[in-house]
């Protein structure tokens, strides 16, 4: 299926594009004396246009570009997370299977509060959530572990000398469903889209909550 760069646009009311991230759609936020503290964690408002012809469904991602490849450093007193620490992904969004008719989603559509123990499979208008990765993060504390689907926000290390740049991104899709069930993945979701995509388009964020942190080069 021939892909159509740019023909979408993707916005957000709730923060411009490369801009910083409010800390009401963040997971964590900054405290004087703790170093972090839940935040409101709610979804971001977006809006999305030029859709596609043929276009049957959505798929709507965010990923965070920044996250540390060791956690060494991770949230340790007197030390921070080097700004030249190699980086890799991690999920905040995997979502499917949203109606074509779907053009907004209002701020606060896809999470409001932190859900201790993880948010459940099923969707706003009857979309699929995939697992993010507080799943794993979480997977050692037995006041916060489970299976954490949709949205959860941003919530870098306290001591994480880098900004992390996270990137939402929505796919207009040529299928009303891409058959992945129950506890999928951000893999699972983009093995199911291969050949099926008419069109994307993304914006990015920014954000930290170590107050000194800054962006790579």
């Amino acid at each position: 299926m021939r892909q159509e760069e740019h023909t979408m646009e993707l916005r957000s009311d709730s923060f411009a594009d490369g801009a910083a991230i409010p800390t009401k759609n963040a997971f964590g936020r900054f405290h004087p004396e703790t170093h972090v503290e839940l935040s409101e964690n709610l979804s971001p408002h977006l809006a999305w246009s030029g859709v596609p012809e043929g276009t049957k469904s959505f798929a709507i991602l965010c990923t965070d570009s920044e996250v540390p490849s060791r956690g060494d450093d991770v949230n340790q007193d007197g030390r921070t997370v080097p700004l030249d620490l190699p980086r890799v992904e991690f999920v905040h969004l995997a979502l499917v299977d949203l109606p074509a008719s779907v053009r907004e989603l209002g701020e606060g559509a896809l999470s409001k509060g932190v859900t201790v123990h993880g948010k459940g499979t099923l969707g706003v208008h009857g979309s699929k959530q995939g697992l993010n990765d507080y799943t794993g993060w979480f997977a050692g504390d037995p006041h916060m572990k489970g299976d954490y689907h949709g949205y959860d926000g941003p919530c870098p290390p306290w001591n994480d000398e880098r900004l992390h740049v996270y990137t939402f991104t929505v796919l207009a899709l040529d299928v009303a469903s891409l058959g992945v069930e129950g506890s999928f993945t951000i893999a699972d979701a983009r093995d199911a889209m291969k050949g099926h995509v008419l069109a994307k388009a993304s914006l990015t964020g920014t954000y930290a909550i170590y107050p000194k942190a800054v962006r790579a080069k």
